[in-house]
């Protein structure tokens, strides 16, 4: 599956669905109320997922996306579990972000307990540095493009943030989006035992309310950037 060709502002890779709204669900809502336009890529369909199939995640996701407001949202069927830092997997990632040419990309934070995503963050970021280079998988036919800045979410840890995002007012989209994927959180009789279905979206929700706590808001989502952030205007948030 392809996005169609576009101009989106915010492009948010995960490697499963369900990774972006675990992560930044409330900054992507609050965007999208803003009027940017958001695209989510999901590197593989879970097939290897404990519970739920795959076409079940897919209906899910479909029904997370609407919550959030995302107006794309593709998969590009990566294999879960095996998301090796290959050259023919940075090229598929490289051509999402040519035919997309988003403003800010953002993918999962290195250091997770579980092994994809940090694949997700080495692959996405090999992918928009390669995205640049002009000379690049040139047979593609898509113009190179560079994104303005590369940002990582957390999914699984607790780190101390370089910045976040107040998600006061976008706290229960996050959480519905988060509910849709019933197969992934809630228990049931034949649900097989993971971390996720018990109180994991309490423990999500726990941690942006500390992350807003230590900001002086009711919520927060926490990121991190490797490299310093440019503010635009002036401290106060006042422009002279």
């Amino acid at each position: 599956m392809k996005m169609a060709a576009s101009k989106i502002d915010i492009l948010a890779f995960g490697a499963h669905a369900d990774d972006v709204e675990i992560g930044m669900g409330g900054t992507i809502a609050k965007y999208a109320d803003n009027g940017r336009i958001i695209g989510i890529c999901d590197l593989t369909k879970a097939e290897m997922s404990s519970n739920g199939t795959v076409e079940i995640r897919k209906q899910e996701a479909k029904q997370a996306a609407e919550i959030l407001g995302v107006q794309e949202r593709v998969t590009l069927g990566l294999p879960d579990r095996g998301l090796f830092l290959k050259d023919e997997y940075i090229k598929e990632i490289v051509r999402v972000i040519r035919r997309n040419r988003p403003e800010l990309v953002f993918a999962p934070y290195f250091d997770d307990r579980h092994p994809d995503h940090g694949s997700c963050a080495r692959l996405v970021e090999e992918a928009v540095f390669s995205a640049a280079v002009r000379k690049y998988d040139e047979g593609s036919g898509l113009d190179a493009h560079r994104p303005k800045a590369l940002y990582f979410y957390m999914i699984n840890g607790f780190h101390k943030p370089d910045f976040v995002v107040d998600v006061s007012d976008f706290i229960d989209k996050k959480i519905d989006a988060l509910n849709a994927y019933e197969s992934q959180f809630k228990k049931g009789d034949s649900t097989f035992e993971t971390p996720l279905v018990n109180g994991y979206i309490e423990t999500v929700e726990a941690r942006e309310r500390l992350f807003g706590k230590e900001a002086g808001v009711s919520f927060a989502e926490g990121f991190m950037s490797k490299k310093p952030l440019l503010i635009h205007h002036d401290l106060l948030g006042e422009e002279k």
